[in-house]
């Protein structure tokens, strides 16, 4: 390693090293004056203290991430958001952030990294609007800041867009995700138990979002997303369900009579033992 050269062959010179020499001798750089050649030394020092810093910061970050889907951010030492994203394979994401041929080309924000927070998901949708939702809210400085979605630049058949209920995988075993959307913007998510124990609750909390009787925070459980205080996240969904979330099931709230036909809907579908593994689409006909 750099630094461990550099320290080698200074310690071989004594009390008074030769710079000029470690200059050229180490780092490959002839011909530089003293005081050049005694700054370069030291920032190459300086350098590979804080490369090997962010190495071991790695390996304790990759350690204890799962291999499993989540969305991640990592922040600084202050808890400052410095980059946000989202991996299949947590621990082998974060394992290439960290890899050694990065830090050459690392940008100079991302050898702050300290610590790394992440959310388990268990769709790539939900993955998606976690991800859009963190980077609003967090204002990472490393992520290309980008306006809310926009339904006009995006290719979205007008059918789609419309109020829809997506039930989707969780990271939870016996729970599904019900991602619900409305075609003017808002949007939100409830994690529910397959065994319908939760269904009493979400159902209420569901017709009172799709009616539009809620403000920012009202649709929520612990560990649930609130109801978009980025309000225009819903294209997302949309553009999802029109490529890769074709045949997700889904249910057309139009239908619905009230919470508790909701209920009785939803109750019928987690019992499926079709779910997820092919569509079941409960929307009336456009």
């Amino acid at each position: 390693m750099l630094r461990d050269k550099l320290l080698a062959r200074m310690s071989e010179m004594g009390a008074a090293p030769d710079h000029q020499k470690l200059a050229a001798e180490v780092l490959g750089i002839r011909g530089a004056p003293p005081d050049l050649a005694r700054r370069l030394v030291a920032q190459a020092l300086v350098v590979e203290d804080r490369r090997d810093a962010w190495r071991r910061i790695g390996e304790r970050i990759c350690r204890d991430a799962p291999a499993a889907p989540a969305v991640y951010v990592l922040t600084d030492a202050a808890g400052a958001a410095i980059y946000v994203g989202k991996a299949i394979n947590l621990r082998r994401r974060l394992r290439a952030h960290f890899a050694d041929r990065r830090w050459r080309v690392l940008k100079p924000a991302m050898s702050r990294i300290a610590a790394a927070d992440w959310i388990a998901v268990g769709s790539e949708l939900e993955a998606l609007l976690r991800e859009a939702q963190m980077i609003h809210e967090r204002q990472p400085i490393v992520n290309v800041q980008v306006g809310a979605p926009d339904l006009d630049a995006r290719e979205i058949p007008p059918a789609l867009v419309r109020d829809v209920l997506v039930v989707v995988p969780s990271a939870e075993e016996d729970s599904v995700e019900l991602v619900a959307a409305r075609a003017a913007g808002p949007w939100t998510i409830q994690r529910t138990r397959r065994s319908g124990a939760d269904l009493h609750v979400h159902s209420l909390r569901l017709m009172k979002f799709f009616r539009g009787l809620t403000r920012h925070g009202d649709v929520r459980l612990p560990g649930d997303l609130r109801p978009g205080t980025c309000d225009c996240l819903s294209p997302i969904l949309f553009s999802w369900l029109a490529r890769r979330g074709a045949n997700a099931t889904r249910l057309d709230p139009r239908d619905v009579r009230d919470a508790r036909d909701l209920r009785a809907r939803l109750a019928a579908l987690l019992r499926d033992e079709r779910l997820f593994h092919e569509r079941i689409d409960q929307r009336a006909a456009p």
